[in-house]
């Protein structure tokens, strides 16, 4: 098995193989929420114009996202799992747009298969690729809007690493790291209202779920939900 670990808007052009984008804060952990409150699938999508357009035409579509970390104020929702949490999205479609995850998904032309990758879906997303031994594997952490590498999404990588050669890592320590970093600890600064606490605390919910993420028509950007037996 041949891993590859990249990073930012030229590594997801550089993927090859099973793919995994990553982005922690926030895209892949919300979306992570809202697959697992019923929705029917995600389309993602990179640009701003291209979902105002689709909203147009697709009124009782959910649109969530964000543009330099600030919710597009014409969408119903910003990219927050602390914001759809609690929501039903019983059969609904959801178009998401972000400057980092989304990006990636629509920039990993050569990859043969694109997986959502965030720490509540790890072991999940582990078990798919230890059960099936792919031959060629690639990790992107997207970092902030693909162009700064960011901890939580390299630490992410790191992780899913070390989980596939059977190394151990504490997710404790993980967590900590990334509390102190910057990129954590806007989570707790009270005087913005951009990045919330429980936000933090959702990403970091290590193997909330059973299901992967993974992109079932790459030419429409749509991703499905699929649930994955457990492997250990």
């Amino acid at each position: 098995m041949i891993i590859n670990r990249l990073s930012l808007i030229e590594g997801a052009k550089k993927a090859e193989g099973v793919t995994v984008i990553i982005d922690v804060f926030r895209a892949f952990t919300t979306a992570a929420y809202v697959m697992a409150n019923g929705a029917e699938k995600i389309i993602a999508l990179s640009g701003i114009e291209e979902a105002l357009e689709l909203k147009k035409k697709h009124p009782n579509w959910i649109f969530i996202g964000e543009n330099h970390g600030i919710k597009i104020d014409e969408f119903d929702y910003g990219n927050s799992p602390a914001d759809v949490e609690n929501i039903d999205f019983t059969s609904r479609v959801i178009v998401l747009r972000t400057s980092s995850g989304t990006q990636g998904i629509n920039l990993a032309k050569n990859a043969d298969e694109i997986i959502l990758g965030s720490f509540v879906t790890a072991k999940p997303i582990i078990n798919y690729l230890s059960r099936n031994n792919f031959k060629e594997i690639s990790l992107v952490a997207m970092g902030w809007e693909g162009a700064r590498k960011t901890i939580e999404d390299e630490l992410c990588a790191k992780y899913i690493e070390d989980s596939l050669n059977n190394k151990n890592y504490n997710f404790e320590k993980i967590k900590n790291e990334i509390k102190k970093d910057p990129e954590g600890a806007k989570f707790f600064k009270k005087e913005q209202n951009i990045f919330k606490e429980k936000d933090f605390h959702l990403a970091m919910n290590i193997d909330k779920f059973n299901f992967i993420l993974k992109v079932s028509d790459e030419k429409k950007g749509e991703i499905k939900k699929i649930i994955i037996p457990k492997l250990f």
